[in-house]
């Protein structure tokens, strides 16, 4: 039964579960609603993440590996659970379900930590600009509404920018078209949020107070939920597709191990595959390809009373199996992001940082310039880079994704190695001016950390947004919330990496005496080896990235009219290589 052309043609439906007007939803109309909790989201995230170690330290008075390790965790927490947050979506409650429940309890988590940021009894006491010591429940309730606000992280983060995403209509040439730039300012509103945290939040936070720090996010959080309610008239919804995906990816590779003695036939026709009709449902029909060809083995048709895998099945799992690859590939990158919300502030706390006569820097504020030079780049990527790329290549997207992640990994590089260089001179100036105090300011200006700053906000227009996209657009159909968290756990395991590293590198360098190359006196460290061991690692991983990116074929499905034809995939009416030259 055809579809009329006043309704969607990718099957979305309203709240209610019925057809929806192609004409008076989605699109940007429905997508403006979503923008404003994205940047009041960030907004609190970042105003809590980028000036935690200050207040671990100052307030709570942690160590500097104690601090780091927990700020590390905390992020960590929060961009690893939204696998769950996804699971639940796709599987049971949908995107719009899951993230209202979830967004409740985020805005719950910011209350309880202005309170315990605010109230007396719920925070150590100060005077003279010294504080005493936290209470264990001070302690307890502080890192509770922290670890809240991850749980509640864990079911927005993966489904406010797939339900963005599901307001166009892939079936729709110009909606598909649209969608290409929506990741590019869905981000965009997230910078706008992050920049105000890191301007104004973190000013606010030191010199106006913690509690209204952290009181202005959950305020915004508030009316932008407002908002977002307002909203629910145009907005499309994807219908919930039956069956456990989960169970089918466990039973590909469990099946393909039954039948490893089998010999897989010559031709791919030969595989067990249900009929087309079967499809038409809403189902989606995924065609063969030739990579991991040993999981092509679960499809083979035997004498067994149980059915074998379809072609699709083993298709899905071998799509997924290809996002893990990628993903692995991008934790390094993910650590060298760590450091702008850790070692990075530390390093700034102590430089010279006084603008004028009075004014002073906090050193978290150098946080701004990531998100500025994200700002500047975004416009300047979606206007002027993707037009001049996509008439060169026909590449609708100008480059492909992967060579978008590759460029940025590049810059990353080029970033964490700026920044060792910086920390040699601060070094020299240590040494030249014989400052052995940790409390000792170095007369040398904190601009000098503006440049690794600039270019990691500059890489993340390539790998932050690249990433969001690839792992959305690259995913099975039924599963693009939890193929998001692909995105998310990669910056999660990350920060977990980090605090890792951090941690195993202070006990080894500082063992038997040694001088730790991250030690509480800053001022006494060497952060600059620390530095370029994480730039070591990071061009290693970045030649098993372009390896990894080599062997990745792109998703191939009909609706979007793309076909496998050797070696070459046509991508919205233009091929483009899969050779090693084009990543």
């Amino acid at each position: 039964m055809e579809v009329s052309k006043d309704y969607t043609q990718d099957g979305t439906v309203d709240i209610h579960g019925r057809p929806v007007m192609a004409s008076k939803t989605g699109r940007w109309r429905a997508c403006s609603f979503l923008l404003g909790y994205e940047a009041f989201e960030r907004m609190a995230f970042y105003g809590i993440a980028s000036n935690l170690v200050n207040y671990l330290t100052t307030r709570l008075h942690e160590d500097t590996i104690s601090s780091v390790r927990n700020v590390n965790n905390w992020s960590g927490a929060v961009w690893i659970t939204p696998i769950l947050g996804a699971y639940i979506a796709d599987s049971y409650l949908g995107r719009f379900w899951t993230f209202t429940i979830s967004s409740l309890i985020y805005v719950m988590g910011m209350i309880l930590l202005t309170m315990a940021v605010s109230l007396k009894s719920l925070r150590p006491t100060c005077e003279n600009g010294v504080c005493n010591k936290a209470s264990s429940l001070q302690i307890t309730f502080f890192y509770l509404s922290l670890y809240i606000i991850a749980i509640g992280a864990g079911g927005t983060k993966p489904n406010i920018s797939t339900f963005g995403a599901d307001q166009f209509d892939d079936f729709n040439p110009r909606e598909k078209k649209l969608k290409v730039s929506f990741f590019n300012w869905w981000m965009f509103s997230a910078f706008l949020g992050a920049l105000f945290a890191t301007l104004g939040l973190v000013y606010i936070q030191e010199n106006l107070g913690w509690g209204l720090g952290y009181g202005i996010p959950t305020v915004g959080l508030l009316l932008s939920l407002f908002v977002f309610y307002l909203g629910t008239p145009f907005y499309r919804h994807k219908v919930l597709k039956t069956g456990n995906l989960a169970k089918d990816l466990v039973r590909v590779p469990i099946s393909a191990f039954r039948n490893r003695k089998l010999s897989c036939p010559d031709d791919p026709l030969e595989l067990h595959e249900v009929d087309v009709q079967y499809y038409i449902s809403g189902k989606q029909q995924v065609h063969h390809t030739p990579i991991f060809r040993f999981l092509d083995k679960a499809a083979i048709k035997t004498d067994s009373r149980d059915l074998p895998c379809t072609v699709t099945q083993v298709e899905v799992a071998k799509r997924i199996l290809g996002l893990i690859l990628i993903w692995l590939v991008t934790l390094i990158p993910s650590t060298l992001w760590a450091q702008i919300n850790t070692l990075f502030v530390k390093q700034g706390t102590t430089l010279d940082r006084k603008i004028g006569s009075g004014f002073q820097i906090p050193a978290a504020s150098l946080g701004s310039f990531v998100t500025l030079s994200m700002l500047l780049s975004v416009p300047m990527y979606d206007q002027y880079f993707v037009p001049l790329m996509r008439k060169k290549t026909g590449n609708p997207r100008g480059i492909t994704l992967l060579q978008r992640l590759g460029i940025g990994f590049v810059i990353q590089i080029i970033a964490i190695a700026v920044a060792s260089a910086v920390e040699v001179k601060r070094m020299r100036m240590i040494r030249e001016f014989h400052i052995t105090s940790p409390k000792e300011i170095i007369p040398m200006s904190i601009f000098w950390l503006l440049p690794q700053y600039s270019l990691l906000g500059v890489a993340d227009v390539f790998n932050a947004i690249g990433l969001l996209e690839f792992f959305y657009d690259q995913s099975p159909e039924d599963m693009q919330s939890l193929g998001t968290t692909f995105f998310t756990s990669g910056i999660g395991l990350g920060n977990f990496l980090n605090s890792f590293l951090v941690t195993v590198v202070d006990k080894i360098t500082g063992r038997g005496n040694g001088k730790s190359w991250i030690g509480d006196n800053l001022n006494d460290s060497r952060l600059d080896y620390y530095y370029g061991f994480l730039m070591v690692i990071s061009t290693v991983n970045l030649g098993l990235f372009l390896w990894a990116a080599c062997k990745y074929v792109y998703k191939n499905d009909d609706h979007t009219k793309e076909f496998m034809n050797g070696g070459s995939v046509q991508m919205e009416g233009k091929a483009l290589e899969t050779s090693s030259l084009s990543i």
